[in-house]
C-alpha cells in the first residue's frame, strides 16, 4: 500500500486581496448563482464574472472538437508531450471551456503541457451519466489521436473533479487504460450531502440552495445519491490512477475531499491531499492574481513531474 501523503499549505497572504475577492464572490456569485435565478441566468453570470480572467503569455488558444464535443486547446511553446484533459466545474449546470481559461492556460504554461478543456453536456438538458460519457469519449479520442495513457492527465474542479474520478473508475471497470494521473480541485464525491462542512468564516462561493438545485436537476430520480457511479465515495477505489486533491478549508465541500482521500489511501491508491487554510472553493481560478492559486498550480506541476508526466 502506498504511504498516505497529506500537506497543509502555509497560511495565505495577500489579506486585502483575499478580502476583496471573498466579498466579491459572496455578492456576485453566491448571491446570484442560486435559486431563484434560472439556470440560463446563472450561466450568463459566470460568463460575465470570468470574461476578463488574466491568462499568461506564450500560450495559444484554439477551438476544437474531441469525442464529438466542443473543446478549447491551450498549447504552450515547447510542450513536453503531456496532455491534460480538463473538466470544468459548475455544479453540472453551468460553466464551459470559456469560463475556466485562467486555470487551463496557467496549467499549460507552468506544466509545459497541452490542456484540452472539454465542453461536456450539462444538466438539466442532459442528466447523469451524459457528462461521464462525454469525458470517457474524449479520453478515448485522445488515445485514438496517438497519445499514450501515460501521456494523459485527467483533471477538473468541483463537478469536473467528480467527473475525473468517475471517469477513471469507469475506465477501470471497462478494462481500459488509466490516465497517468488525476488532478482534482475540491471534487464532489458524495451526493448524499450528509457530511458537508460549515467553515467558521463561511463559504463565499457555494450557497446550499445551489447544491440542492444541482442534485435535483443532474441526478435522475431512479439513481440513488449513494450510487457508486455517481458518488465515488461509495465506490471500490482499487486501481484508481495516482491522485492529487487540493481543497480549501473555507468551503462546504471540504469533507468530500478529506473523506475521499482517506478511502483512496485505504484502497492503496497513490494519493496526495493538499489543504489550503483561509481559502475557498476552487480558489485556483484566481491564478495570475492570487499567490496561493499560483502556488497551488505549481504544486500540481510538481506532482505530475514526480510521476513522469
Amino acid at each position: 500500500m502506498n504511504a498516505p501523503v497529506e500537506f497543509t499549505a502555509p497560511a495565505a497572504d495577500q489579506a486585502f486581496l483575499r478580502s476583496v475577492l471573498r466579498t466579491s464572490l459572496r455578492l456576485f456569485f453566491r448571491g446570484l448563482v442560486r435559486p431563484p435565478m434560472p439556470v440560463a441566468g446563472q450561466r450568463a453570470v459566470l460568463r460575465l464574472l470570468t470574461a476578463a480572467s488574466p491568462t499568461p503569455r506564450g500560450v495559444t488558444r484554439s477551438a476544437g472538437t474531441l469525442g464529438g464535443r466542443p473543446c478549447e486547446w491551450h498549447k504552450p511553446q515547447g510542450a513536453r508531450g503531456t496532455v491534460l484533459l480538463y473538466l470544468h466545474g459548475g455544479a453540472f449546470l453551468i460553466g464551459g471551456a470559456n469560463t475556466h481559461r485562467a486555470i487551463c492556460a496557467n496549467l499549460a504554461k507552468r506544466g509545459q503541457m497541452d490542456v484540452c478543456a472539454l465542453d461536456y453536456r450539462l444538466a438539466p438538458e442532459h442528466q447523469y451519466p451524459a457528462a461521464r460519457e462525454d469525458a470517457l469519449a474524449a479520453f478515448q479520442a485522445l488515445l485514438e489521436q496517438g497519445y499514450r495513457p501515460e501521456q494523459i492527465v485527467l483533471g477538473g474542479d468541483s463537478a469536473g473533479g467528480n467527473l475525473s474520478l468517475i471517469t477513471s473508475l469507469r475506465l477501470r471497470d471497462l478494462s481500459l487504460p488509466q490516465p497517468a494521473a488525476l488532478v482534482c480541485f475540491s471534487p464532489v464525491t458524495d451526493f448524499t450531502g450528509t457530511q458537508l462542512h460549515e467553515p467558521p468564516a463561511g463559504d463565499p462561493l457555494i450557497h446550499p440552495k445551489w447544491v440542492e438545485l444541482a442534485l435535483k436537476l443532474y441526478c435522475p430520480t431512479d439513481v440513488a445519491h449513494d450510487d457508486p457511479g455517481l458518488s465515488p465515495q461509495f465506490a471500490d477505489l482499487q486501481g484508481l490512477a495516482p491522485l492529487l486533491i487540493q481543497v480549501g478549508e473555507d468551503e462546504v465541500l471540504r469533507n468530500d475531499s478529506l473523506r475521499f482521500a482517506d478511502k483512496a489511501k485505504a484502497a492503496g491508491v497513490d494519493v496526495r491531499l493538499q489543504r489550503y487554510p483561509g481559502l475557498w472553493h476552487v480558489f485556483q481560478a484566481h491564478a495570475g492574481m492570487l499567490k496561493a492559486a499560483d502556488f497551488a498550480l505549481a504544486e500540481v506541476v510538481s506532482f505530475l513531474r514526480e510521476r513522469g508526466c
